[in-house]
């Protein structure tokens, strides 16, 4: 089935959003199938979440998160692997002080935020037609991926 990342679909050429971005996740989304990664909030859960079956929480503590983002982006950055759109992760931005500008920081500051906002979609039933898988530990993410 189609994988839909919404980072993609969000940002533009030196990472600026994309004009029609909702529009491009409701096409996106219209198909009988699909897997979407990423959470952009209340920018278009409404539009993915009312198609969804599932959704998938990688709840990792922040001990694991942090040294596997870190990685990831001095990695990516020491590489200049294309990520979409032609964007790029520049190593100097892990030292920029905005959370705007420095993924390790914007993750830190949001970590809390999309905690309460799981727990709390997840307690709504209004969303019960959603199953929701709630991932706490790596091993548990093994094992779903094993399982498909």
């Amino acid at each position: 089935m189609p994988h839909i990342e919404l980072d993609a679909l969000f940002h533009g050429p030196e990472w600026t959003p994309r004009p029609g971005f909702r529009e491009d996740v409701t096409e996106a989304v219209a198909g009988p199938a699909w897997v979407v990664d990423g959470n952009y909030g209340s920018t278009v859960r409404d539009v993915v979440w009312a198609r969804a079956e599932a959704v998938v929480w990688l709840d990792l503590p922040r001990r694991v998160v942090f040294p596997a983002l870190l990685a990831r982006s001095l990695r990516r950055g020491w590489t200049g692997e294309e990520l979409w759109n032609g964007n790029r992760e520049r190593l100097g931005s892990l030292l920029a002080v905005r959370p705007e500008e420095n993924l390790l920081l914007w993750t830190w500051r949001a970590y809390p935020r999309y905690r309460k906002a799981y727990s709390e979609a997840m307690a709504d039933p209004s969303l019960a037609h959603l199953t929701f898988v709630h991932l706490r530990r790596r091993e548990d993410v093994s094992a779903l991926l094993e399982s498909v």
